[in-house]
């Protein structure tokens, strides 16, 4: 696949997330432990906000297009504008610098780095970094996950159909549990649930092999592009699966952020399946 950059292959550029990412996830930690005092909590219509949240997402935005310059478009969760169109270049940066905002602020240490780049409106790169796990994924479309430690080792991470479709474990949200999507629980043949707080770590989860299914439902809001783009490709390049309930591929910088109805991760050994369940929600 080509790259945005003449001068810069894929891989070269996602070493250089790698280490934004890194340099990030150093920066939230120093919130999380020694200077939570100061995160300065707002609510937006959508959720809480912090200063992590803002120092975090400038610090990136800086990074990245000091690397790519005009070559990309950019949308970040903190400087998104509702009401903002499509953006026009086929390369678009997608960010979220800290997924788990809430998580983040009453300290279940569930919270997430998103980064993704997109062209023509579907993931081609990603990283996802899981601060208080010390943990971070990296893919290129076509070249498999990483799993990167804080010592540096790095493997290639693949999940796994172990688990019979009844066995399977279900990752539960811990906030925005519509009544509808308790129904739609309900009507799974797997009834194993785990909450987790931030689609990073849902994610993290199964490609880590402690889930294997993540259902999400929009009711009165939606989860953003910036929620489900890295993810999307970290978890399809460690071989599952990432869709609509209808199995089509999600699509990212259509103008409306906001990606309305239900979605299925899975580690793909029986998505049809499950996708067969959810036909309703659409």
């Amino acid at each position: 696949m080509n790259s945005p950059l003449p001068n810069l292959s894929l891989a070269d550029i996602l070493e250089r997330t790698i280490e934004l990412s890194q340099t990030a996830t150093a920066m939230l930690k120093s919130y999380y432990q020694d200077r939570c005092e100061d995160l300065d909590v707002r609510i937006k219509v959508e959720g809480p906000v912090t200063v992590a949240d803002e120092a975090v997402d400038r610090y990136l935005l800086d990074g990245i297009r000091s690397m790519c310059g005009d070559s990309c478009d950019y949308l970040t969760e903190e400087t998104y504008q509702p009401g903002d169109r499509e953006l026009p270049q086929d390369w678009v940066w997608i960010i979220d610098p800290l997924d788990g905002t809430q998580g983040f602020i009453d300290k279940t240490g569930e919270y997430a780095i998103h980064i993704a780049l997109t062209y023509q409106h579907r993931p081609v790169l990603a990283v996802v970094a899981v601060p208080e796990s010390d943990t971070l994924y990296a893919a290129i479309f076509g070249s498999g996950c990483l799993r990167i430690t804080a010592s540096g080792v790095r493997e290639s991470v693949r999940v796994t159909g172990d688990r019979t479709l009844t066995d399977a474990i279900v990752i539960a949200s811990r906030h925005h549990r519509s009544d509808k999507l308790v129904r739609l629980l309900a009507q799974l043949p797997c009834q194993q649930q785990l909450e987790i707080g931030s689609i990073g770590c849902k994610i993290a989860a199964i490609v880590d092999r402690r889930a294997d299914l993540y259902v999400s439902l929009s009711g009165d809001s939606a989860p953003k592009d910036w929620d489900f783009a890295a993810p999307e490709l970290i978890l399809t390049e460690a071989g599952g699966k990432f869709t609509h309930s209808d199995g089509s591929p999600i699509k990212y910088n259509q103008g409306d952020v906001s990606q309305w109805g239900c979605f299925i991760a899975s580690n793909g050994a029986w998505h049809q399946q499950i996708l067969d369940c959810c036909q309703e929600y659409k």
